[in-house]
């Protein structure tokens, strides 16, 4: 029975506990890589160009001259603005 408890919680942790546990270290990273002029998205949804960085306070500009302050730990990615496909895709596509 303990056997049984003992794998039951190594494969919990290796399938749940320890990929959790390397994402946040990758996201702290991110976070401390954070400079002025990056894009980025907040937990808020709000996406603006860093405009200052201070301890844990980042000074977002999210339109010309408005400029709000968020917590570092709120920036949840980069921003990347996606490509629309190519049309010469689509059309091969449709035939």
């Amino acid at each position: 029975m303990l056997f049984l408890v003992a794998i039951f919680f190594g494969i919990f942790y290796f399938m749940i506990i320890r990929p959790q546990q390397k994402q946040q270290k990758t996201h702290k990273s991110y976070l401390e890589s954070l400079k002025k002029g990056d894009e980025v998205i907040t937990n808020g949804g709000l996406i603006g160009r860093i405009a200052g960085v201070q301890g844990d306070v980042l000074t977002l500009e999210i339109a010309n001259n408005v400029r709000v302050r968020v917590l570092k730990d709120q920036v949840n990615r980069p921003f990347v603005v996606k490509e629309p496909p190519a049309p010469a895709a689509e059309d091969a596509a449709k035939k």
